[in-house]
């Protein structure tokens, strides 16, 4: 499995946890999930393999994270994956994948537990 990094190139967290691969010899896939967001088995996929559910990806710093009343505890992962596809603004980043695990690499340095040796 190659490394891939979901990146918003705006995001200092994101532009780090890149720079902290590449300084490490990885040059991952970079998926600008803005541009090109993922699909449902994806997301799904992501969720599943960080074991922390929907709302650990969630971004809540969003208008649209209030205007889908997405703090309500009630909401189960299917309501918050469902509003992430339709609004990929709604999604934590940078998430990492490597043969090690999935993480969402907040702070930037959190991809270190997840880098192959």
């Amino acid at each position: 499995m190659a490394v891939t990094i979901w990146h918003n190139p705006r995001c200092s967290n994101s532009r780090g946890a890149l720079q902290i691969l590449r300084e490490h010899g990885i040059e991952p896939t970079v998926v600008e999930y803005l541009k090109d967001p993922p699909d449902r088995a994806t997301l799904q996929a992501l969720v599943e393999a960080t074991g922390r559910g929907a709302r650990a990806l969630l971004r809540d710093k969003e208008a649209a994270y209030a205007a889908l009343q997405l703090a309500d505890p009630a909401l189960e992962d299917g309501a918050l994956i469902e509003a992430m596809l339709r609004h990929p603004e709604l999604i934590n980043r940078p998430i990492v994948r490597t043969p090690k695990g999935v993480r969402l690499c907040r702070p930037p340095e959190t991809v270190l537990d997840i880098l192959p040796a």
